[in-house]
């Protein structure tokens, strides 16, 4: 049964928060139904969300985009809020975020963190954010403002067309350049980020969680615009390669001949990876073509949220 709102909550180790989370997501949408999904939780996050009245289900593997990819998996809706379980979004902007999303035939509605408060978003996390989500903008379009927010609201057509291949935190990055591979229409709404109760910990390595968004980033660019990422390889392939070589055609020019044999081939080696790379990009950009086709088919196979 496929129902109108869905809010999907993924956590682990959250029961310190978990309680409230639901219940102020029940008070501002009280005809959503409500799922949290477990990620392996050492403490009492499954019995606190049970008693709160929430569906709580179970994901095994480790790691958010694991249990995004089954939420989104297993939940039939039309509107999927997606939100942490950390009690440090604001739930009174959930419906304001729906109504967007409905009323704009919307795909995706992020809620932008606002606050204040220094221990709720860390200058590292704030800093990290910034950059990260500028790299984004310069390659994919400059839509998005808080591209690792965890605050979220989804079409149908958005979720059932999403790939969900990161294992982590890099899910946020996913949930951004599918949408604007896509073309989908997007917006965002500030909304009020708070600081977590003292006895709830952070989930986000800083430096360690912020690399593998990075790579996420680079694998991104590689499988969604190969050509640009293979022609900005080539390039600088190529460049090494003809400064190399500048000192080489001097001296035959001189001289006749060629006395640094092994700088010679080495140049004339890395001339032709440039070329090579440049083919690729080639080659990889029409099989990128053809899988953007295709998520484009199966996101219009759905119809738009109402």
């Amino acid at each position: 049964m496929v129902t109108h709102t869905a809010v999907l909550i993924p956590c682990y180790n959250e029961e310190t928060t978990i309680g409230k989370v639901i219940s102020d997501f029940r008070a501002a949408l009280p005809d959503a139904v409500i799922y949290v999904y477990d990620n392996n939780s050492s403490d009492r996050t499954v019995e606190t969300a049970r008693a709160a009245g929430a569906i709580v289900r179970m994901e095994t593997l480790q790691g958010k985009g694991h249990v995004v990819r089954r939420m989104f998996a297993d939940v039939e809706a039309e509107v999927y809020v997606l939100v942490d379980g950390d009690d440090t979004y604001d739930a009174a902007a959930a419906p304001a975020m729906v109504l967007q999303l409905i009323e704009q035939q919307h795909d995706m509605v992020t809620g932008t963190r606002v606050t204040e408060v220094k221990e709720a978003y860390r200058f590292g996390h704030r800093f990290g954010n910034k950059m990260l989500t500028g790299m984004v903008r310069s390659v994919f379009g400059n839509r998005i403002t808080d591209m690792l927010s965890g605050y979220r609201v989804f079409s149908r057509r958005f979720v059932k067309s999403f790939p969900a291949l990161s294992a982590g935190f890099e899910t946020e990055t996913e949930f951004t350049v599918h949408a604007l591979e896509l073309n989908m229409p997007v917006s965002e709404i500030e909304t009020r980020y708070k600081d977590r109760p003292p006895e709830s910990k952070s989930k986000l390595r800083t430096v360690s969680d912020g690399f593998r968004i990075l790579g996420m980033i680079i694998l991104l660019v590689k499988e969604e615009k190969p050509l640009a990422f293979f022609s900005v390889a080539a390039a600088v392939i190529a460049l090494l390669g003809t400064g190399l070589s500048i000192p080489v055609v001097i001296d035959y020019v001189r001289t006749g001949l060629v006395p640094r044999l092994p700088t010679a081939v080495l140049s004339a080696s890395l001339l032709e990876a440039a070329f090579l790379s440049l083919v690729c990009g080639l080659i990889l950009d029409t099989v990128s073509r053809g899988r953007k086709e295709a998520k484009r088919l199966a996101y219009l196979f759905t119809g738009a949220p109402r």
